[in-house]
């Protein structure tokens, strides 16, 4: 454990989610400012997860077969960052389009791969995992709160200039991690294909699909809707805050939860606490602590959610099938799930109103539990 290069890795996913604590909450603000509709903005914000759908899974397969992980990361991180600069040069609906498209399927393959040499640098320390993931926490608060702030004394077009210098940090710290080795041996032998055949594996991968395709009107409409409702930008901010904080103590106690309960008693829980908190935001917004207490439960829906679900890739996936697995995962869950959260909410979202729409995903991650419940069996730790 001496070589563990626990600060490269911690500045990487610091930099990664500050980018998306600076991008995501208030990307769709930007978009609205060039006059797009609802629709138009849940497609362009479909697009950062519709290339999850192929991205991930093509960039996995390169770094497992080259063996060379960190530097397809690199890569990606070099192509993000060009790609970005895009932005700067037009405002049409199709140059946004073609820009988001071309960044989205470079971003896609950083977060997995790097969970994957991640948990290889980990070896069997695996519990460790959160100290290190949660300097992305930390990144994503420091990110989301200054942007709020910055945006209601600046123009919306600083965000852009924001967000290149943070990619511009994912770049350097990306040249700074060192490559780990890649073991090729594995008590499991089957292919691929016959991993994700597998009756518990399937409904993983389809209840994580229906977990982030419920996140999907969150992600999209989110920090819309409560601007809508009143709520000044900086206190958006620290709304999305609050849900990271408790997400790192989260990440900090899950060694200790995940040495009492089941990954499957961990998943279940989460899917239920995803339902309540999507009914409280949807029909309870007027209420402040409401939409506080909404907020404390993303430590559940997604920080307790994310590392049992990482832990279970792990133990299905094995090997030279590690990154692969790490991409499956993401693939299915944030491509598939993802983007039909996203586009679905922009269809719904005028149509039928903020308040259908997230009960719509607090629907979803109730089936999501209930296949967890139903087929995963034994995933013990």
């Amino acid at each position: 454990m001496h070589s563990l290069p626990y600060w490269r890795l911690s500045g990487f996913y610091f930099f990664h989610f500050a980018v998306i604590g600076a991008f995501v909450p208030y990307w769709s603000l930007y978009l609205q400012s060039l006059s797009f509709s609802a629709l138009q903005i849940g497609i362009l914000m479909s697009l950062l997860l519709v290339t999850r759908i192929f991205a991930p899974t093509a960039w996995g397969w390169l770094a497992d077969h080259t063996g060379r992980r960190v530097m397809v990361v690199q890569l990606a991180a070099l192509g993000g960052f060009v790609c970005f600069i895009g932005f700067f040069f037009g405002q049409s609906f199709a140059w946004i389009f073609l820009a988001m498209l071309l960044m989205s399927f470079c971003w896609s393959a950083a977060l997995p791969l790097i969970e994957a040499v991640t948990l290889s640098h980990l070896g069997d320390k695996t519990d460790r995992y959160g100290q290190i993931r949660s300097w992305g926490s930390v990144g994503f608060i420091l990110a989301v709160v200054g942007m709020g702030y910055l945006l209601d004394a600046a123009e919306i077009i600083w965000l852009l200039w924001v967000v290149l210098a943070l990619k511009l940090g994912i770049l350097v710290f990306s040249r700074s991690i060192p490559e780990t080795e890649v073991i090729g041996g594995s008590v499991d032998q089957d292919s691929i294909r016959q991993v994700c055949q597998r009756p518990e594996v399937l409904a993983f991968l389809v209840s994580s699909l229906l977990m982030v395709f419920a996140h999907g009107v969150y992600y999209t409409f989110y920090s819309i809707y409560l601007v809508e409702q009143g709520y000044d930008k900086g206190f958006v901010g620290w709304l999305w805050a609050i849900g990271v904080i408790c997400e790192i103590g989260v990440f900090f106690i899950m060694p200790w939860l995940m040495q009492r309960f089941s990954l499957k008693l961990i998943l279940v829980f989460s899917f239920a606490c995803a339902s309540v908190r999507f009914l409280m935001i949807g029909w309870g917004v007027e209420w402040v602590a409401v939409i506080i207490f909404a907020q404390v439960l993303h430590a559940i829906t997604y920080g307790a959610h994310h590392v049992a679900a990482i832990m279970v890739v792990h133990h299905f996936f094995h090997g030279r099938h590690q990154a692969k697995g790490q991409t499956i995962y993401t693939s299915v869950a944030y491509g598939m799930g993802g983007t039909l959260g996203a586009v679905l909410s922009g269809y719904t979202w005028d149509g039928l109103g903020a308040e259908i729409t997230f009960t719509i995903s607090a629907v979803s991650a109730l089936l999501g539990m209930m296949l967890v419940v139903w087929k995963m069996n034994g995933v013990k730790r």
